[in-house]
């Protein structure tokens, strides 16, 4: 079982890749994938990269020198203008669309496990209606802290808020599924709020209410598929695999229109960021955002980019940009790449950007999306980062044995962290 769970994070869980990557793994052994996904090395793995014998020469344009808005450079002394040029810069390369907060409406608010909730939803320039979900303790009186939460990925689009939130005691199954693997069943939004927080959640682009429908593309894409029946298990999962396949394309479609996917995502956050701030129940002078894999990803954008984010927690989703040249671009979503930036940052150093605002990094030392090396190189460089600012106390990294997921005891060290800067 722990061999097929393996072979579906790589070939479709994380999907994070075309059709043929799937066809490519469907003839492998499913031992040999376990072996081949471990973080430990084999026997001279580490002159084998993703691009045969380009690696060493990719990752070399790189390698011994750093990038250019890197604050470890010498020639970057002063934080505040160097904040002021490397987030103009990084704004650049995410070529960011404008997007100004739009009104949002309450759908529905009832109260479930102490929680009052309300069912949320808005309407950007483009898509589908935006749904969301805040949750309060039911009892609040007065204005909480908040935080902004981001759903993972997890090579399903069809799903997004439900992935980490509990509205009622029965769930979807998938979500049940889901919940258990890599959240040890909690639905660490819910959990959050319980400890006195405001807490927004929304689908993001292109998930759940946010999805590509495949009503709305052309016939010859839908490879037989329809919209109908749509919590119908066999049906999502088809959706998903459909969806995994036609990222590429999008990611393809979005460099064409002049925009990436990390700024569209970043645009849309910071617009639910416009929103939440400006609820009569929120403090907005202490916001956290916090996320696990496509979530943490968010963390690192949102987090390096928009100071109002007092607090950041990014899960599972710390590495560098060598470890993609060389080792993980395959186990990635089209999501995460933004063209010309490592010339100029590495990775974690756009979530670098936020210091000296308080920070914590969680790992899991078997995530099969990272090799254990660049993930302690990337923090590393954020320890590097901090203490040239003067706030190393304000950083924190962690590692967690154990596969991709943000479990209990992550969860708690999450909240004890937004618990101390927060409150």
């Amino acid at each position: 079982m722990k061999s097929r769970r393996k072979f579906l994070k790589v070939a479709g869980i994380t999907s994070l890749s075309a059709g043929s990557m799937v066809k490519a793994f469907s003839s492998v052994p499913l031992n040999i994938l376990h072996v081949a996904n471990n973080n430990t090395m084999l026997p001279g793995e580490n002159q084998i990269s993703l691009i045969g014998n380009y690696g060493q020469w990719a990752t070399g344009l790189t390698e011994n020198k750093l990038p250019s808005f890197s604050f470890r450079n010498d020639k970057w002394n002063d934080i505040d203008k160097w904040k002021v040029v490397a987030k103009r810069q990084l704004t650049d390369r995410l070529s960011v669309p404008v997007i100004k907060a739009p009104a949002y409406k309450t759908i529905k608010t009832y109260e479930y496990d102490g929680l009052k909730i309300e069912e949320l939803q808005w309407q950007l320039p483009y898509g589908r209606a935006t749904e969301a979900l805040l949750l309060k303790p039911a009892n609040a009186k007065n204005k909480l802290p908040a935080i902004l939460a981001f759903h993972d990925h997890g090579g399903n689009k069809y799903f997004g808020v439900r992935k980490i939130t509990r509205t009622a005691d029965a769930q979807h199954p998938l979500m049940t599924a889901h919940q258990k693997e890599y959240y040890d069943g909690m639905a660490w939004a819910n959990e959050i709020a319980k400890r006195g927080y405001v807490v927004l959640v929304a689908d993001a682009f292109p998930f759940a209410s946010r999805r590509v429908m495949l009503q709305d593309v052309p016939l010859h894409l839908k490879n037989g598929l329809t919209d109908d029946d749509p919590e119908n298990p066999d049906r999502i999962h088809a959706y998903n695999k459909w969806a995994a396949e036609h990222e590429h394309i999008m990611a393809k479609s979005l460099f064409s229109a002049g925009t990436t996917w990390p700024g569209i995502f970043f645009a849309e956050d910071r617009a639910a960021l416009d929103m939440l701030s400006s609820r009569a129940d929120v403090d907005s002078e202490r916001i956290g955002c916090c996320g696990l894999s496509g979530g943490g990803m968010r963390t690192v954008f949102m987090g390096g980019l928009d100071e109002r984010i007092k607090c950041a927690v990014c899960v599972g989703f710390m590495t560098t940009w060598k470890d993609f040249v060389l080792n993980k671009s395959y186990t990635h979503t089209w999501m995460t790449y933004v063209p010309l930036l490592p010339n100029e940052l590495d990775f974690p150093e756009i979530l670098g950007l936020r210091v000296p605002l308080p920070t914590l990094v969680l790992n899991d030392i078997d995530d099969e999306l990272y090799t254990l090396p660049e993930m302690k190189q990337a923090d590393l460089i954020l320890q590097q980062v901090y203490k040239k600012a003067g706030a190393a106390g304000k950083y924190k990294c962690s590692f967690y044995a154990g596969p991709h997921k943000f479990d209990y005891s992550m969860q708690k060290e999450a909240f004890d962290w937004f618990d101390k800067w927060l409150k």
